[in-house]
């Protein structure tokens, strides 16, 4: 489908969750501070931790506790950390400013979407169905959907696949550079939302992203989608 420009647009817009569609780092931060609280200790500070959240438990343990995925109490503490925020991740979470009307939007051009997030199914699809605004998602390909998570392409052409679409059609919208990383190794356009965690201390426009955007808003009027 070309806009008034002569511009293509893609046939399928597939996004991150966590950071681009969802805000979903106060209750990531709650579950850290809960384990911290355990064990007698004052809690991060919230701007501390937000910037992590999307690493998810990772992202979470490193400041919280100093441990990564290297260290032999790892696995304890990130199957803590997952029990306590599946028990509030729906407390806090709202999809960001903007995206509902951005997924209306391309609702009403039928311009089909999807959501492709690192997030395992245990967390993503109960997120997704109890925001209304996500659940007219085409398709969700969640972390475990695949043998490999972003920055590797196979969870973005695996969207593609369950669709139908060329991965040369579609586009991918996300708020880290992982994001960016998977969308040119699957071949697809990729926006960078810098809306996100990251912040601009993350340099978003040195991740080579086709496009960056500060708003929702701003992908309708690249799409030409008044």
């Amino acid at each position: 489908m070309n806009g008034p420009t002569g511009r293509v647009r893609p046939a399928l817009v597939l996004f991150d969750l966590d950071g681009t569609l969802v805000d979903s780092a106060p209750d990531l931060a709650a579950a850290a501070n809960a384990m911290r609280a355990r064990r007698g200790l004052p809690a991060v500070p919230y701007a501390e931790l937000r910037p992590l959240a999307g690493s998810g438990a990772r992202g979470m343990l490193s400041r919280a506790f100093g441990r990564t995925p290297a260290d032999a109490d790892y696995l304890a503490l990130r199957d803590e950390f997952h029990d306590l925020y599946e028990a509030c991740m729906l407390d806090q979470a709202v999809a960001f400013e903007g995206v509902a009307a951005l997924l209306g939007r391309l609702q009403a051009e039928g311009l089909r979407w999807g959501i492709v997030t690192n997030k395992a199914r245990r967390f993503a699809a109960p997120m997704v169905e109890a925001l209304a605004t996500l659940r007219p998602a085409a398709t969700l390909v969640c972390g475990d959907c695949t043998p490999h998570t972003k920055p590797h392409p196979a969870p973005l052409l695996e969207a593609a696949r369950r669709l139908g679409e060329d991965p040369l059609h579609c586009m991918y919208v996300g708020d880290d550079k992982r994001d960016i990383d998977a969308g040119h190794a699957a071949g697809m356009a990729t926006v960078a939302a810098a809306w996100g965690y990251l912040g601009p201390a993350a340099a978003v426009h040195g991740w080579n992203a086709g496009r960056v955007i500060d708003a929702p808003s701003q992908l309708l009027t690249w799409l030409e989608l008044p």
